[in-house]
């Protein structure tokens, strides 16, 4: 479902603190409803006050409630809300959130389900926009890991380069190498089921 398909009157706001109170405050100068949820923790926290409605998930995590997906469409579908409006993190970056968003009726306000998907790896995210033309810094992001592809790879990009875990999250899993020594020793074990990024 599109949102020129559907106009929007009441959104359920996904999340919690700073983000859902500014969601609530733009949703409000557009003349659009919103709904809170909230954990048991928080039913007292700003973003419940702020918004016209709210929405008790129970639980005291963010896994039993603002995590849990089901619980977050039956909000959404018992307060009569037009659309789900993630923030960010939590479920902003899940395509199975979005999918079943739409297949309960709700708008997802967010990317597609397959942007989310094809956005979500690096090294996919890459490929896409490298097949689409969009300037990227030099590097290597293809399948073959082997020592005389990454080594060719890193000679023809120039060093130093960066070589990046596709799955390391939050910096985790890069390595600097300078030269040629790639093939020897740890620069080898570390380029092993990575990227290449010319730095």
């Amino acid at each position: 479902m599109t949102v020129s398909a559907k106009t929007i009157r009441k959104i359920l706001i996904a999340n919690r603190g700073e983000i859902a109170c500014r969601v609530t405050r733009t949703a409000r100068r557009m003349g659009i409803s919103t709904v809170a949820i909230y954990a048991d923790p928080d039913r007292n926290a700003a973003h419940v006050a702020a918004a016209d409605e709210a929405y008790a998930l129970g639980g005291t995590t963010a896994r039993e409630s603002y995590l849990d997906q089901a619980k977050v469409i039956a909000a959404a579908k018992a307060t009569g809300a037009d659309a789900v409006h993630p923030g960010y993190g939590f479920l902003s970056e899940n395509a199975e959130f979005a999918e079943a968003c739409a297949a309960a009726g709700l708008i997802f306000i967010g990317p597609r389900a397959d942007t989310i998907r094809a956005m979500g790896s690096k090294s996919a995210a890459k490929r896409l926009m490298q097949t689409a033309k969009v300037p990227l810094v030099p590097g290597y992001h293809d399948e073959d890991q082997s020592p005389a592809v990454l080594q060719a790879a890193a000679d023809r990009i120039g060093y130093p380069v960066l070589i990046k875990a596709t799955a390391g999250g939050g910096g985790k899993g890069m390595k600097v190498v300078t030269g040629r020594r790639l093939c020897r020793g740890s620069g080898l074990r570390a380029a092993r089921g990575a990227q290449f990024i010319r730095r």
